[in-house]
C-alpha cells in the first residue's frame, strides 16, 4: 500500500511538472504571437521571435546587407529598457540602444556608450553601433513597451554577446539611472538560441561574495559573540573563539584572492568596495598577529593588548558588514542575496542585544563584575 501511494504521488508530481512546463511554453508562444503595434508593422513585420529573459521578447531579422532589424518588447510601467551589444560579454566597452517614455509622454530612444558603471560614464549619442535615427521607434501598447531600431554591421552577425537591462526611473536629460535588473548572454542570430555568456566570470563573482559573506558575516561574528558572552565556559570559549576566527580569516582570505582575480578580469570601477576590503583585511591581519603577540594575563601590557584586540576586532566586523552590503549592491546581486544576508544580520543583532542585556543583568547582581573580553 505504501509503495502504491508513493507511485501515485510520483505520477501526480510528474503531471504537475509537465503542466508547469507546458504553461511556460504556452506563455512564451503567446508572447511571440502578440500583435505588433500598427506603427511598427510597415518596417518590422515578419521578424523571427524568441523569448530571451524574464518577459523580454526579442524580434529580429538581418538582411543580405547586414542590416539588423530589432524589436525588443517587455512589460512596462515607467523607466527605461535597454539592449546592449558587447564585443567581449562585459558591460564596460559595450554600446546599447535604450528606450523610454518621458515625463511628458514623448518616446525617446538613444544610443549610449557604456564606458563605466557610473552615470557619468554612460555617455549618450556615443558608441560603435551604426544606425539611422529615423528608423528608431518606441511604442507602449497594453502595458508593454516596444523598442524598434535598425543597425548596420560590416559583417553578418552569428554569435553575439548581448546585454539587457531595465531601470524604474525615467531618465532626465538623457542620464540613465542605475538598473533594477540586468542579464547577459550569447545570442545566435542564425538559430535564435540564447546561451549563458561564458565570458563574464560569474563563478568568480559568486565565490568572492559567498566566501567573504560566510567568513566575515557568519563565522567571525559568532566567534566574537562566544568571546564576549560565554567566558564562563572556560577554556572552551577560548578554543572555539580562536578556531572560528582562524577558519574565518582563511576563508575570507580565499574570498580576497577571488576578488583580486575578478578585478583583474573585469577592472571594475568600485573604489569604495575595494578600499573597505583592503582596510578590513588589514584589521584581520592585525588580529592574527595579536594572537601570537598576546602577553600573559599578569603582564602590565595585557590591558593595552585587550584594548587593541577588542576594538580592532569590532571595527573589522563593523566595516566588513558595511562592505558586504556594498558588495551586494555594486555586484548587482539578486534579491536572494539581499534577503539572505539581511536575515543573517538581523539574527546576529537580535542575539547580541539579548545576550548583552543578560550580561548587564548578571553584572548588576554581582558586586564584582567580570571583566569583558
Amino acid at each position: 500500500m505504501g509503495s502504491a501511494t508513493r507511485a501515485a504521488a510520483a505520477v501526480v508530481a510528474a503531471a504537475l511538472v509537465a503542466v508547469c512546463l507546458a504553461s511556460v511554453a504556452t506563455a512564451q508562444m503567446e508572447s511571440c504571437n502578440d500583435v505588433l503595434p500598427p506603427v511598427l508593422v510597415a518596417n518590422y513585420s515578419g521578424l523571427a521571435c524568441q523569448p530571451v529573459w524574464n518577459n523580454f521578447v526579442l524580434r529580429y531579422h538581418q538582411d543580405k546587407n547586414n542590416v539588423l532589424r530589432v524589436v525588443l518588447s517587455t512589460m512596462y510601467s515607467t523607466g527605461w529598457v535597454g539592449m546592449g551589444f558587447s564585443r567581449d560579454g562585459l558591460m564596460i566597452g559595450s554600446s546599447a540602444m535604450v528606450g523610454w517614455i518621458g515625463k511628458k509622454g514623448l518616446p525617446h530612444i538613444k544610443q549610449f556608450a557604456l564606458r563605466g558603471k557610473t552615470s557619468s560614464k554612460v555617455v549618450v549619442d556615443r558608441g560603435f553601433l551604426v544606425s539611422n535615427d529615423h528608423d528608431h521607434t518606441v511604442v507602449v501598447q497594453q502595458a508593454k513597451i516596444y523598442i524598434a531600431f535598425q543597425l548596420r554591421f560590416s559583417y553578418r552577425l552569428t554569435h553575439q554577446h548581448i546585454i539587457m537591462a531595465f531601470g524604474n526611473s525615467i531618465p532626465v536629460k538623457n542620464k540613465l539611472t542605475r538598473h533594477q535588473g540586468k542579464t547577459s548572454f550569447t545570442f545566435d542570430f542564425t538559430t535564435g538560441r540564447a546561451s549563458v555568456d561564458g565570458s563574464f566570470p560569474y563563478g568568480l563573482r559568486r565565490a568572492h561574495g559567498a566566501l567573504n559573506l560566510f567568513a566575515w558575516g557568519v563565522l567571525m561574528p559568532i566567534g566574537a559573540i562566544l568571546a564576549r558572552y560565554f567566558r564562563r565556559m572556560d577554556p572552551l570559549w577560548f578554543y572555539l573563539h580562536v578556531g572560528l576566527q582562524f577558519v574565518g580569516f582563511i576563508i575570507g582570505l580565499a574570498g580576497v584572492v577571488a576578488g583580486v582575480a575578478l578585478y583583474n578580469k573585469i577592472q571594475a570601477d568600485i573604489p569604495a568596495h575595494r578600499g573597505l576590503g583592503i582596510f578590513v583585511l588589514f584589521l584581520g591581519i592585525l588580529q592574527v598577529l595579536a594572537f601570537f603577540l598576546r602577553p600573559n594575563v599578569d603582564s602590565k601590557y595585557r590591558k593595552y593588548w585587550n584594548w587593541y584586540h577588542h576594538w580592532a576586532g569590532r571595527l573589522a566586523l563593523f566595516f566588513a558588514a558595511v562592505n558586504i552590503v556594498l558588495g551586494i549592491h555594486v555586484g548587482g546581486a539578486d534579491n536572494s542575496w539581499k534577503i539572505g544576508y539581511g536575515f543573517n544580520l538581523a539574527v546576529i543583532l537580535a542575539a547580541v542585544i539579548a545576550l548583552e542585556f543578560m550580561l548587564w543583568t548578571r553584572w548588576s547582581k554581582n558586586s564584582a563584575a567580570t571583566p569583558t573580553y
